[in-house]
């Protein structure tokens, strides 16, 4: 368990976030997130709702700040802010922080247990003897697949590498200890392979408002290649990664999004960690919110932040 510092003791945002993470490896950075700044609105005192929302987003940019991908932590830190906050007027500060606590902890709640509610929704299109293309390490769709093993169903997934690092092969480790049969592929290798898949199945950093998403390099060419060879390709990811962004392009993806913080002052020669795929290559999309189209999403959002 992280530290919990003393009633007077300065809390230090990053070191619990980061030991979060280091405590619990298939805990997301969205996740940790929210338990970050519910341990910062139980630990400290504010004399405002101005107060706390300047806490907050200092906060956020904390851990933005960490050599992590910031999509999850924004988007998770927005939606937070947001929902414990709403129509708090006519009270008085201590009543709001109590309040702001409750409607907290059962936004975390709800939001760890997502995982389970998204694996659900996709058994059905997990059938017996099907192939299935997956890209690098995504916690949401190795529940999903686990759990379709575990409902006797028997299928072969293909995992790419996922590019810098050893995502791919993790999945695979985490596949094979769950006695699921897959194979790691070059991520060079998506094309040959998508022929001989019945769909793919990826996870999510972000989902924009067009309805793509923002995810681990090499997803694009993913998309664009099951969209190509008529491949269904689904999206599992949990609705605390809905981001009021509006890319039209790569390009269009903030540069601190792209690139590791410590290559922001040059990024000529380095390798961008992840890329944005168009909703016109995106079949489903499948939260915690329900089973969507790329076009549901934008609408998704407005309730989220009405």
């Amino acid at each position: 368990m992280p530290q919990v510092t003393k009633p007077n003791e300065e809390f230090d945002v990053v070191k619990y976030f980061l030991q979060l993470l280091e405590d619990d490896k298939d805990l997301s950075s969205g996740i940790a997130a929210i338990k970050t700044l519910l341990m910062i609105l139980e630990k400290k005192q504010f004399g405002t709702i101005h107060i706390l929302h300047t806490t907050m987003r200092e906060a956020v940019a904390a851990m933005r700040n960490t050599d992590l991908s910031i999509a999850a932590i924004v988007s998770a830190g927005e939606l937070f802010c947001r929902f414990i906050t709403l129509s708090l007027d006519d009270k008085h500060m201590e009543e709001c922080r109590q309040i702001m606590l409750n409607r907290g902890k059962i936004f975390l709640t709800k939001l760890q247990n997502s995982r389970q509610v998204i694996s659900q929704q996709a058994q059905r299109f997990i059938s017996d003897g099907c192939r299935i293309l997956t890209h690098s390490r995504s916690r949401v769709v190795l529940k999903a697949l686990i759990a379709a093993s575990q409902n006797k169903k028997t299928f072969h997934v293909f995992v790419t590498q996922g590019g810098i690092g050893n995502s791919g092969e993790e999945m695979v480790q985490d596949l094979q200890a769950a006695g699921i049969d897959c194979t790691l592929i070059l991520d060079s290798a998506t094309g040959y392979v998508m022929e001989s898949v019945d769909f793919v199945m990826v996870g999510a950093e972000a989902i924009v408002e067009s309805g793509g998403i923002i995810n681990r390099i090499g997803s694009y060419t993913m998309g664009l290649c099951a969209r190509e060879m008529k491949k269904p390709f689904y999206v599992l990811s949990e609705s605390f990664k809905f981001s009021r962004l509006y890319p039209l392009n790569q390009r269009d993806l903030p540069n601190e999004y792209k690139y590791s913080r410590k290559h922001l002052n040059d990024i000529s020669k380095v390798h961008p960690l992840v890329d944005y795929t168009p909703p016109a290559y995106i079949t489903l999309l499948f939260t915690d919110l329900g089973i969507l189209t790329p076009s549901a999403v934008s609408d998704e959002l407005i309730k989220l932040y009405m």
